[in-house]
């Protein structure tokens, strides 16, 4: 608690899917609830200056977590948006951080942001060895920039301003929005609606050969606060689980957990992403001992459950800003 004593945290998109589990946490831990602020997207844009330099004001710590987001779909619908808000919001958050000047700015980058051949495991070092997968380029390039302002940054003002790069999140409470959900909530969405509704058959994107690892929720919110308190180095960091699936195996695996006995359809015609996601975690491990806890089952059977009690109105668009 020593590090947090009478200090004033910013988490922008703090009330978001991931922002409120690190709210949570900081609260069981012992942090004021008033010496956190969250400004709301509808309240307060964040891709305008004046909006940036109000919400820094008096603040000793910035976690910048806000972002537009979505799944392929959504990223191939508005790759300007994607590129500019998430770019625009990064650059003036940290900027304005800068010359308030807060304590430490924590940044929270993005897996789209490695080169779409990245070797299996991914490590840090690798970032820059290539062009990110195309479907989500714009996305991923605007978030890998906020790591050369912050390592920028560190170098000319001596700023301290960390760089985080979580895997794919999930969890109760996710987006399952289909307008731009991403994978886990949209396949948990799709076999639970079409078992309810006794649909015979359920259609997923691409082939099924892609693989992903997925970081659920409370984990990657231990991951923030952990690095938080203990790193203050240039390099970038993954946040993962030390995992990887094939989406069909995860398919089969969702499909088993929500009770779903119909046929699956794949859609060859809808691309598959990335290739490959799986990251390297061992500098989280190193540098401030962060190690996934939840297991991948449990935190499935975890993420279904709250989808089930909360059907009616879990699929609702969400605030762009407010995803994180």
């Amino acid at each position: 608690m020593s590090f947090w004593s009478d200090k004033t945290i910013l988490i922008t998109g703090g009330a978001g899917f991931f922002g409120s589990q690190i709210v949570n946490q900081l609260l069981q831990k012992g942090v004021l609830r008033e010496n956190i602020r969250i400004p709301r997207s509808r309240d307060t844009d964040l891709r305008k200056w004046d909006n940036c330099v109000r919400v820094t004001r008096d603040i000793d710590i910035v976690i910048h977590l806000a972002a537009k987001v979505g799944g392929i779909g959504f990223n191939q619908a508005y790759p300007a948006q994607l590129f500019y808000d998430n770019a625009i919001m990064g650059i003036q958050m940290i900027e304005a951080a800068r010359q308030e000047p807060v304590d430490k700015c924590v940044i929270v980058g993005t897996i789209c942001a490695y080169p779409k051949f990245t070797p299996v495991p991914f490590k840090e070092d690798d970032l820059w060895t290539g062009y990110p997968e195309e479907t989500n380029a714009p996305y991923g390039l605007a978030k890998k920039m906020l790591l050369v302002q912050s390592q920028a940054y560190r170098q000319e003002y001596g700023f301290n301003s960390i760089y985080l790069l979580p895997v794919n999140l999930y969890g109760p409470g996710d987006n399952f929005d289909p307008s731009s959900s991403h994978v886990i909530p949209a396949l948990i969405k799709k076999f639970t609606d079409a078992k309810w509704e006794n649909k015979p058959f359920v259609d997923v994107w691409g082939t099924g050969k892609a693989s992903r690892e997925f970081l659920y929720v409370d984990d990657a919110a231990r991951g923030i606060i952990l690095a938080t308190e203990r790193y203050n180095k240039p390099d970038p960091v993954n946040l993962g689980a030390g995992m990887e699936i094939t989406i069909r195996d995860l398919v089969a695996l969702i499909q088993e957990l929500t009770g779903y006995s119909g046929e699956i359809r794949w859609d060859t015609t809808k691309p598959d992403g990335q290739p490959k996601r799986s990251l390297d975690v061992s500098r989280a491990q190193r540098e401030f001992g962060f190690e996934a806890q939840m297991p991948f089952r449990e935190g499935l059977e975890r993420t279904i459950a709250w989808y089930e009690e909360h059907r009616e109105v879990a699929g609702r668009p969400h605030d762009a800003e407010d995803q994180c």
